[in-house]
């Protein structure tokens, strides 16, 4: 029976095996190309979660923010620069619940209103999304939930503060009180000190909390000026001395994973080596749950074409290769619209797509320029390249990477920087992709999980060793080209330098040869390649370990000690 009350309840019957009430806490959620409430990464990861919810016939729900702005629309400026554009949204699908109430911010009374998603809108779990946009409150109020991740530290204070206490408090007035509380990544800490005021009681918070923590460095983890926090009514009415009592946390800096790792009765890494980082990494702490892993994935039945499922089923390589070039035509229409450039079907065309960020290296090809020239001026096996990706709205140094990569492809009609990259765009990249390029500088991505979905649409993965592709390659080579990990000695200079020459070996040893030479072997590498990606990578999975392996009980997790990459 589902927990939530009759208006906003499961429209299925819960599976006995999911029984246990259960509410998802995340910043963002992609759930659909209309509904632009989210950056990259994570947003798809929750939303992929929320799908397989769905399906498994769960009985959680979901808890974000209705970002009016959303995240920011990617555009052009006159001379082809990347440009940053915001504006307002308005979604007919969200139903008002007619829930209003009032969270502290900064001691001052701010009023939420929840907005409710049907799950059959886009077949996903129940879902609640809150606003601070609302008349009752003045300017800065209404602003709070304008922009996902906004640029204003004290902004993105009050942002968190919604999403915690604000969920939390919509729990109230829901009538319900979940058996566990999920947060997906620390923003949602709040939630646990409205929790704590509630229960008065450091164990019944954490016998409801589980954290998903994404990030695979210490320093990568949000902080805050503790004062701060407490000026902004972070804690809610839980005084300072208490608060340092039950996170542990002592001086004037209050790190949000470490409170979070002492008020969860249990973690998770979101894949097997970022399990094993995140526990080397919090290891000098005390009084810390266990941190074991559980490894992200994407919704199958969201994001694989059709056709190219079909060959798969029936191993069929002579469909899989025709459906695959329909789609790289599809594709190409998309970079004849957006550059100019007429790229054609029958060309190895190599994708790097996702957020731009400065670890995972979007320019790491380019930057020995007389390799990168040699690759795309090669006549006897041609190549084409794509990149695509956001980056931070105020991240200047990766918006200028971007650009220069803009400016790099001008000289090359066979090279071509895309914008606008959401789902829609991610979906015809991944269809029209023949090698989906990944190279994050090692044990810096916690998983990825651009590259299984472009897996299950018959792209191959090129990529360094790290993250999920750990627990899907090897370097034999029979599903995916893989560069051998750098000595983690060497400097971050000699350790790209390295990379790039291992992309470049792959490419003309092995990629290169087997697409122009045994375009029939290659097909047969792209049906491994979507053989093996799947059931393991399907979210259908992940969303069930998280009952049987996150949500069960508060006993201690079973953690897997196998290594998973031989540089640890």
């Amino acid at each position: 029976m589902s927990f939530l009350p009759k208006p906003f309840a499961h429209s299925y019957e819960i599976a006995p095996e999911y029984s246990k009430s259960a509410v998802y806490f995340s910043c963002e959620f992609a759930l659909d190309q209309s509904f632009k409430i989210y950056s990259g990464g994570l947003g798809f990861l929750a939303g992929s979660h929320m799908k397989s919810a769905a399906a498994l016939k769960q009985n959680l729900c979901g808890v974000g923010i209705y970002w009016s702005y959303g995240y920011y629309n990617q555009t052009r400026g006159d001379e082809g620069e990347m440009a940053v554009q915001f504006r307002k949204n308005e979604y007919a699908f969200l139903r008002d619940t007619g829930i209003r109430f009032t969270v502290p911010i900064h001691g001052h009374p701010v009023w939420v209103k929840a907005l409710y998603l049907p799950g059959e809108t886009f077949s996903t779990v129940p879902m609640f999304f809150l606003s601070t946009d609302v008349e009752e409150n003045d300017p800065l109020s209404r602003a709070i939930t304008h922009r996902l991740y906004d640029n204003d530290p004290l902004r993105r204070i009050a942002q968190y503060t919604i999403l915690g206490a604000g969920g939390a408090r919509l729990m109230e007035e829901l009538g319900v009180d979940p058996e566990i509380w999920h947060l997906n990544e620390a923003h949602g800490l709040s939630a646990a000190f409205r929790l704590y005021e509630k229960h008065r009681s450091v164990e019944e918070v954490r016998k409801r909390l589980v954290f998903t923590t994404h990030t695979p460095e210490e320093a990568g983890n949000e902080k805050h000026d503790f004062k701060l926090l407490n000026d902004f009514t972070f804690f809610g009415s839980v005084p300072e001395a208490e608060v340092r009592k039950i996170t542990g946390i002592e001086g004037e800096v209050f790190n949000h994973s470490l409170a979070a790792l002492r008020l969860a009765h249990v973690a998770n890494g979101v894949s097997k080596l970022h399990g094993e980082v995140s526990r080397q990494m919090w290891k000098s702490h005390k009084g810390l749950c266990p941190i074991t892993h559980v490894t992200n994935a994407q919704n199958k039945k969201y994001w694989a074409d059709h056709g190219l499922e079909a060959a798969r089923v029936h191993g069929d390589t002579e469909l899989l290769r025709n459906r695959k070039r329909e789609l790289k035509e599809r594709l190409f229409r998309v970079v004849a619209d957006q550059t100019g450039k007429i790229f054609r079907p029958d060309v190895l065309t190599i994708v790097w797509a996702r957020r731009f960020a400065g670890y995972k290296r979007p320019d790491l090809i380019t930057r020995d320029i007389r390799l990168f020239r040699e690759l795309l001026s090669n006549t006897q096996r041609p190549v084409q390249v794509i990149w695509a990706g956001k980056p931070f709205p105020f991240d200047f140094g990766a918006i200028e990477t971007f650009n220069k990569l803009a400016g790099l492809c001008r000289h090359h009609p066979n090279a071509a920087v895309l914008v606008g990259y959401e789902l829609e765009l991610s979906r015809f990249l991944k269809n029209g992709a023949d090698i989906w390029l990944n190279n994050p500088v090692v044990t810096r991505e916690a998983s990825g999980t651009s590259g299984m979905t472009a897996a299950m649409n018959g792209a191959l993965n090129l990529s360094t060793y790290d993250g999920w592709v750990c627990e899907f390659a090897d370097f034999s080579g029979t599903n995916s080209f893989i560069i051998p990990p750098a000595d983690p000695s060497l400097s971050p200079e000699s350790r790209d330098r390295h990379d790039l020459l291992g992309f470049y070996e792959q490419m003309e040893e092995k990629a290169l040869p087997l697409y122009y030479d045994d375009p029939e072997g290659w097909a047969r590498m792209m049906l491994r390649s979507m053989n093996e990606v799947v059931p393991f990578f399907d979210s259908d999975r992940m969303a069930g370990e998280y009952y049987t392996k996150i949500y069960a009980s508060a006993a201690q997790p079973v953690i897997d000690q196998t290594p998973a990459h031989s540089v640890l």
